[in-house]
């Protein structure tokens, strides 16, 4: 579908093929993203080990609904560029890209959604450049403060163990190839209450994404650079982000525990959460009727 067709077949039913695939060069790097829609920008950042096809159920919702999205694949991921070097994929370069994204797409300003690493960039952005976010959408990711506060605990620590493992080198890559792709197949699997909703075409997808030369280490690299720099970590303790804040949360997360959202209201005032008791960490997939109502109605209130 050409970009002068997208518009009145968004009104009746938009499907993943029908997507507006496009390239950027923002911030130094070439960021491949998906389009869809006319109206207020809303751009879906995805996380680990996802790419934009994760929002496959929210694309076509938010469209359908009014809304101009973009979905990119993160610097180091699918079809995006992958510098080399650890340095490359500190958080505060990731939010830049996503700054010379909204500005690329002709806007100052959007709203903001983000799931896992996604959810860390755009805390990031909110915190360090508001003057961007209209608004701001987290699924299943911690804000940073909250984070290290409950690494101090066993719980968390325990689920976070993963993050230690991906401090070593290319034995954590070996380990996601070993076996086609075994370990991944398993994560976007095993972890579901639903797990009928992956298919086996969602598989074969991103294995393609993961397959291509230099993705593994740069997805890897996001937690090697997390655990080398401090955040701020100060700044991150003090700061309050005044724009107005939904987070949605997939109780039955294994890796991010509920004690993550005790608190939040002092660094969020203007905060509202709902958490879907029956979804994990993939929320936006196995949940995804009730999370699209939950985004439609946030971005539809005054």
């Amino acid at each position: 579908m050409t970009s002068d067709q997208k518009g009145p077949r968004l009104q009746k039913e938009l499907k993943v093929n029908d997507l507006t695939h496009r390239d950027a060069i923002v911030n130094g790097v070439r960021l491949h993203y998906v389009e869809a829609g006319e109206g207020s920008l809303v751009v879906l950042l995805h996380g680990f080990p996802e790419f934009w096809y994760s929002w496959r159920f929210q694309i076509p919702a938010l469209a359908s609904a009014g809304f101009h999205v973009i979905a990119p694949d993160l610097r180091g991921y699918n079809k995006s560029a992958k510098p080399i070097g650890t340095h490359q994929y500190e958080i505060d370069v990731l939010a830049d890209d996503i700054v010379g994204l909204i500005r690329h797409v002709g806007e100052q300003s959007a709203v903001v959604t983000g799931h896992d690493w996604g959810g860390v960039i755009a805390w990031s952005l909110a915190k360090d450049h508001p003057e961007v976010v209209k608004r701001l959408i987290i699924l299943n990711a911690p804000h940073p403060a909250a984070f290290r506060r409950e690494l101090g605990t066993f719980g968390q620590l325990w689920k976070s163990w993963y993050i230690f493992f991906f401090q070593l080198p290319w034995l954590p890559e070996a380990a996601f190839r070993a076996f086609d792709y075994a370990l991944l197949e398993r994560t976007l699997r095993r972890d579901l209450v639903h797990t009928a909703i992956v298919t086996e075409d969602d598989i074969a997808a991103y294995k393609a994404a993961f397959s291509e030369p230099g993705a593994l280490t740069a997805a890897i690299n996001y937690y090697r650079a997390a655990a080398r720099i401090s955040w701020r970590r100060d700044s991150w303790r003090s700061t309050r982000i005044a724009i107005p804040t939904l987070v949605i949360w997939g109780k039955q997360d294994r890796y991010l525990g509920l004690a993550l959202l005790e608190g939040l209201h002092r660094w969020v005032p203007k905060l509202r959460v709902e958490t879907i008791s029956n979804a994990s960490h993939w929320v936006q997939i196995e949940a995804h009727e009730r999370v699209n109502q939950l985004m439609l109605g946030f971005l539809k209130e005054s």
